[in-house]
C-alpha cells in the first residue's frame, strides 16, 4: 500500500510542471540571489567568503521551506478534494499512505538537495572543509524535515491560506533561532531553550561541524540522528491526527 501510493503521488507530480520546477528550480534560484548579495564583498587574503558560510546554510533552509509548503498545500488537496476520503474507505492503513507520501516526497527532496548542492558547488564555487556528500546529505534530512511537517500541519489547515499560514508559526522561528543571523550560544537563555527543541537548529549545527571538519565528528552524526527521529516523529504524529475530510 505504501509504495502504491508512492507511485500515484508521483505520476500525479509528474503532470504538474509547475510544483516540479518549484521543488527543483527555486532552491537554486534562491541560492543564487544569496550569492549575488556577497559577490562583490572585498575581503584580506585567506579570509573565508561569507557565502561559503551563508551559502551552505542555505542548503539545509531552502529545501527544509520549500518542501514544506509543497507538501502541506498538496496534502490538503487530496483531503479536500475527496482523495483522501476515497483511499481511507480502502484496506490501506493510515501510517502506509502517510509513509507513502512521505517517501514520494523524499524522493523529489533528494533530488531537489543534488541539483542545489551541484549548483553550489559548480556554479557558485562553493568551498569548504567537508566533504559534499555529507552536505548533500544533511540536505537530503533537512527536506525530508520539511516533507514531515508539512504533512503533520495540513492536518490542521482546512483551506491552502490556512497550510501557508503554518509558515510564519513553524518555519520562520526555526530560521531566525537555528544559528544562521546569530550564533545559539549568543543568544540569551530562553531563545537557547527554544531553539535546543527546533530542528532546523541541529542541521544548522551539523553543516557547521561539515564546514570545519574534513571527516564525519560525532557531533554531526548526533545532530543528523536528532533530525531523522523528528522526521519520524513528524510522520507518526500525521498519521495520527489524519482526517478524511475536511469539515
Amino acid at each position: 500500500m505504501m509504495w502504491a501510493t508512492c507511485r500515484r503521488v508521483l505520476q500525479q507530480l509528474k503532470g504538474d510542471p509547475r510544483s516540479i520546477a518549484l521543488i527543483l528550480v527555486v532552491p537554486s534560484v534562491l541560492l543564487a540571489v544569496v550569492y549575488w548579495l556577497f559577490e562583490n564583498e572585498t575581503l584580506p587574503p585567506g579570509v573565508p567568503r561569507t557565502f561559503d558560510r551563508v551559502g551552505l546554510m542555505m542548503l539545509a533552509i531552502f529545501p527544509f521551506v520549500v518542501m514544506f509548503l509543497v507538501t502541506s498545500i498538496t496534502m490538503l488537496r487530496e483531503r479536500t478534494s475527496g482523495t483522501l476520503e476515497r483511499l481511507l474507505t480502502t484496506p490501506i492503513h493510515k501510517a502506509d499512505l502517510l509513509f507513502g507520501y512521505g517517501l514520494a516526497f523524499s524522493l523529489m527532496a533528494a533530488l531537489q538537495s543534488l541539483v542545489a548542492t551541484a549548483v553550489a558547488y559548480w556554479v557558485f564555487g562553493l568551498s569548504i572543509l567537508g566533504n559534499a556528500g555529507w552536505v548533500v546529505l544533511v540536505a537530503v534530512a533537512n527536506a525530508v524535515l520539511g516533507v514531515a511537517l508539512g504533512l503533520l500541519c495540513s492536518a490542521f489547515a482546512q483551506t491552502e491560506f490556512q497550510a501557508v499560514q503554518f509558515m510564519p508559526v513553524v518555519v520562520v522561528p526555526q530560521i531566525l533561532l537555528c544559528g544562521l543571523f546569530v550564533a545559539r550560544d549568543a543568544m540569551n537563555s530562553v531563545l537557547v531553550a527554544i531553539s535546543n527543541v527546533l530542528p532546523l537548529s541541529y542541521s544548522v549545527d551539523a553543516l557547521s561541524e561539515i564546514a570545519k571538519n574534513a571527516d564525519a565528528t560525532p557531533t554531526m552524526v548526533a545532530d543528523l540522528v536528532v533530525v531523522a527521529a523528528f522526521v519520524v516523529a513528524g510522520l507518526l504524529l500525521a498519521s495520527l491526527t489524519l482526517r478524511r475530510q475536511t469539515a
